[in-house]
This record gives C-alpha cells, structure tokens and sequence, in this order.
C-alpha cells in the first residue's frame, strides 16, 4: 500500500486528538493521585508530608509506566514465534503495522493455554501483541487480523500506558482508603469519651468512597479504549465482519461451560458500569453500523439504538436475545464538525481502506497446527490494569 493511502486511513483517527485526548486522561490520572496523596499526608504528617507523598508517588508512577513488557510476558510464560513458525501471523503484523505508521515493529508471541485472549503490552518502541494458542488456532486469518488490528490500534493509541497509570492511581487510591479506615477506627474511642475527633471526618469520608468512584472511572476509561480500538481496527483492516465475528468467538469461549447446567437461565449480567469491556452486543451494533448510510450511522452517533437488521441474521442469532441498548456515544464520535462516522462511512466506499486479505484463503484456519501447546502449569493472572479483549 502506498504511503499516501495510508495517510488517508489514518486521517480517520485524528492522530493529533488522540495524542491529546490520552495525555489529558494522563495527567489527570498523575495529578489527581498525587494530590490524593498530599492531601493525606497533610492530614497525618503535616506539611513534610506532603513532600514526601509527591516524591513517592511521583517515583512510584515514573517506575509504573515503565515496566519492562518482558517481564509480563514472562509471567504468562508467552513464546516468542518467529515468521517460520507463523508466517500469517508476521504477515498480517506486517501490513498493519505499515497501515498504522508505527515505527518500530510490535514483536508476536503465543502464550501456552486452552483459553481465548489476546493483549498488547509495552510502548509504541518496545511493544508486543499476545494471543494464546487456543485463539490462534480458532481463528480464520480473516478474524484474526481484526483481533491484531485491535491490539495494534492500543499500542497505536497509547492505551497501555493510559491503562498502566490508571490502575496504578486505583491501587494508591485504595491503599490511601486502608488509612482512613484505621483513623475512623483511632477515633472512635475519642468520639464515645467526648474528646472531638482529631482528624477530619470529610477527608475520612472521601478516603473510604474513593476506592469504589476511582474504581468506576477506570473501568469506564477501559470501556472507551476498547470502543476506539475497535474503531481503529476496522480502519486498518477495512473489514468490520472480520473483527465481528472475532468477537463472537470470543464471547462462546469465555463463558463458562458449566453455566448451562447450573444456570439453565443464564447468570445475570454484569451492569455495563462494572465491565471492563463492552458489552459484545454493543460493539458489533457499532462495528455494522460503520457499513451503514452517513444519515443512518449520525442517528447512532446521537445515542439512537440502530435497527435490529444492522446486525446480519446469522450473527444476530449466535448473541444473546436480550435486548441491549446502545450506549451513547461521546461527543467526538458525534456529528460534530466534520463527522467521523461521515468521514468513515464515504471512507469505506473509497479505495482508500482495501481488505487486509481479499484472497480466499483469508477464512481458512490462522494456523492449523499448535504453536505452543497449553502445559496446564499455573500462570498468574493479571485482572487489573492491562488491555484486555
């Protein structure tokens, strides 16, 4: 592809607005934790400790946004695979790395399990993209380029370090809850003997809720990212039924294989609030809805629920049969000047997005034989912070 094409492709995503947007989620997310820092050392240690609370956690999140992506992948035992081994793998990292103008190129492993994930970890200079060998071997090359497209559009957007920062603000948020807790508790006995409490009851009160409020926007943060990448895949790869019926996959093998027996019902959902992701619903809705009319898709931009045929039969009928609304979306996906969504739509009618693998053998298995069979030795699990399908 040539670069002007590219150039084209990417023009959707703003760059200059994405590179604002996640500086701004940044510095909020350093400023706010650093002040919710002072503010309890001013509490118990005075002034002095104010400066050494901005010091440490100054440190303490300079140290967090540069963790070595080795060291994660060694602790899902991750292998690196080299072209031989998975040549369609490289040679769709490839073509979406060019597509995507990143200047050093994401290394691919495949981490030993039966379960179906892939992440992205590091920056854009030392990045790389994971999938488990039960999802490589799921895939068609077709779905899997749309999983790849997701994870490069992360690194693409800086959404680890955004990610890494937030989950680091929701551990001293919760860390600084633990001390307020034990100040309600020294202040009891000055309560019950008419002493007057000696710290403040506000700050105390802000300490015990902050957990769960920080909580809650670092999830919605994650619901946002993933709703972008999403966005971005479908622009490197021109192809929003790849990553769909990725998602539908996706969506079969993480539910628990017991639930039919014990739940013939079916467990009751997680409210949207408390996802870390989208629901697969929601961003199908969304990603059809990119191949729709500029009119059809600005009603969806306004928060209106597309049209139950947005979604193909076939698809329709492997998603739950729940009725989901569509959450609104942002301001900047809306009709604002120079509508994305229009941009999208008249983009997808262009030349300009190709099909990443218009050939026919793009619906055969990403890779017939296992990469790195599943060893069934215990990994630890990362479950907070991280970008997660």
């Amino acid at each position: 592809m040539e670069n002007g094409t590219a150039d084209v492709q990417l023009s959707f995503f703003r760059q200059r607005q994405h590179a604002w947007l996640n500086a701004l989620h940044t510095w909020l997310l350093v400023g706010g934790s650093i002040l919710l820092l002072a503010a309890v050392a001013w509490v118990f240690f005075g002034a002095n400790g104010i400066l050494y609370a901005a010091v440490f956690g100054g440190i303490s999140l300079f140290m967090a946004s540069r963790v070595s992506p080795q060291m994660v992948l060694r602790m899902y035992k991750a292998q690196k695979v080299s072209p031989s081994q998975f040549p369609a793998g490289h040679a769709i990292l490839d073509q979406l790395v060019e597509r995507a103008g990143l200047e050093a190129r994401p290394d691919l492993y495949v981490v030993p399990s039966n379960m179906m994930n892939a992440f992205a970890v590091g920056r854009k200079h030392n990045a790389a993209v994971a999938m488990t060998d039960k999802l490589v071997r799921a895939m068609t090359k077709r779905e899997l380029a749309g999983i790849m497209a997701h994870e490069v559009t992360h690194i693409k957007n800086e959404d680890i370090k955004v990610m890494a920062i937030a989950d680091m603000v929701s551990r001293f948020t919760s860390m600084m809850s633990t001390f307020g807790t034990f100040a309600l508790l020294a202040n009891i006995p000055s309560i019950l003997f008419g002493g007057g409490a000696t710290v403040p009851w506000l700050v105390v009160l802000v300490l015990m809720f902050a957990p769960t409020v920080g909580g809650l926007l670092q999830l919605a943060l994650s619901r946002t990212r993933e709703y972008d990448a999403d966005l971005g895949a479908v622009m490197l790869t021109g192809d929003p039924d790849g990553l769909a019926s990725a998602l539908i996959k996706l969506e079969h093998a993480q539910k628990a294989h017991w639930e039919g027996m014990v739940l013939p019902g079916g467990r009751i959902p997680n409210p949207s609030m408390l996802r870390t992701h989208p629901k697969t619903e929601d961003r199908i809705e969304r990603l059809m809805a990119l191949k729709e009319s500029p009119e059809t898709i600005g009603e969806i931009a306004e928060g209106k629920k597309p049209s139950e045929d947005i979604i193909p039969p076939e698809m329709r009928e492997q998603l739950p049969k729940r009725a989901s609304p569509v959450p609104r979306i942002r301001r900047k996906w809306g009709r604002s000047e120079g509508s994305k969504y229009a941009d999208y739509a008249s983009l997808m009618n262009s030349d300009a997005v190709s099909r990443l693998d218009k050939q026919a053998s793009s619906d055969d298995p990403a890779s017939e034989e296992s990469l790195a069979p599943a060893d069934g030795k215990p990994r630890i699990r990362i479950t907070r912070g991280g970008v997660w399908w």
